[in-house]
């Protein structure tokens, strides 16, 4: 029997969905990740019984213990600031798709070192964090520094697998035409393939406010909530 709750949630995801779609337009694939933060894994059950596959979480206890719980055949994306310490905790989850906030060369290597540790069987793919915003408060490498940090992963970090660059951007920009963030980003992707020639990166900019304008702007990967799973606890 569907619950409210149940119902609420996968109408909001098949919005959410169809608005990925009509904003890419059949240019090119993007890639919808439900963010669960401090959501109950039933409601994750709820999309997942819907076809969604690819979750993202912020805080790395919580991925761990999710990904216990549900079913193996999820792609999980970890999403929050990346300490150090919990490299080896992230990397053991079996079906781990990507680490999208490695933010140094240093995080690489640290990052590298667990996959190794814990015997992960294939590279684990990683996105690059880029502040292009250009906040003290934020985590991220310098859109000057990304294609050093990009060939670093390619050149030493033989157990993850380039995908992409990410932002986050800033929060409360004023709805406009077009966002200094995503073209940032655009441009350090620009930069970074014509540094390392052959190389083809994703692009995962864009979350519950702004991801339609981030596809537009050439997202290929957009990290959506709220919008799915209504608001959440401060």
């Amino acid at each position: 029997m569907t619950t409210e709750r149940q119902w609420q949630v996968v109408e909001n995801l098949k919005e959410v969905q169809a608005q990925v779609v009509k904003a890419v337009e059949g240019k090119r694939e993007a890639r919808l990740v439900a963010v669960s933060k401090y959501k109950p894994a039933e409601d994750l059950m709820y999309c997942y019984e819907a076809g969604q596959r690819h979750f993202g979480e912020n805080y790395v206890q919580e991925l761990v213990d999710k990904s216990e719980k549900l079913p193996r055949d999820i792609q999980w994306h970890f999403i929050g600031h990346l300490q150090s310490n919990k490299c080896k905790a992230v990397a053991g989850i079996p079906n781990l798709f990507a680490v999208e906030t490695v933010d140094s060369s240093k995080k690489a290597d640290a990052l590298n070192k667990a996959c190794v540790s814990v015997g992960r069987n294939e590279p684990l793919r990683v996105f690059v964090q880029i502040n292009t915003s250009n906040e003290e408060a934020k985590s991220g490498t310098s859109p000057s520094d990304a294609t050093t940090v990009c060939k670093h992963i390619i050149e030493s970090c033989p157990q993850l697998s380039l995908q992409g660059l990410m932002t986050i951007g800033m929060f409360g920009r004023e709805p406009a035409e077009k966002n200094p963030d995503f073209e940032c980003l655009v441009e350090c992707k620009k930069t970074v393939e014509a540094e390392i020639p052959g190389k083809s990166l994703e692009l995962s900019m864009g979350m519950s406010d702004d991801f339609v304008q981030a596809l537009e702007a050439g997202s290929t990967n957009v990290r959506v909530g709220s919008k799915i799973f209504g608001a959440r606890k401060k």
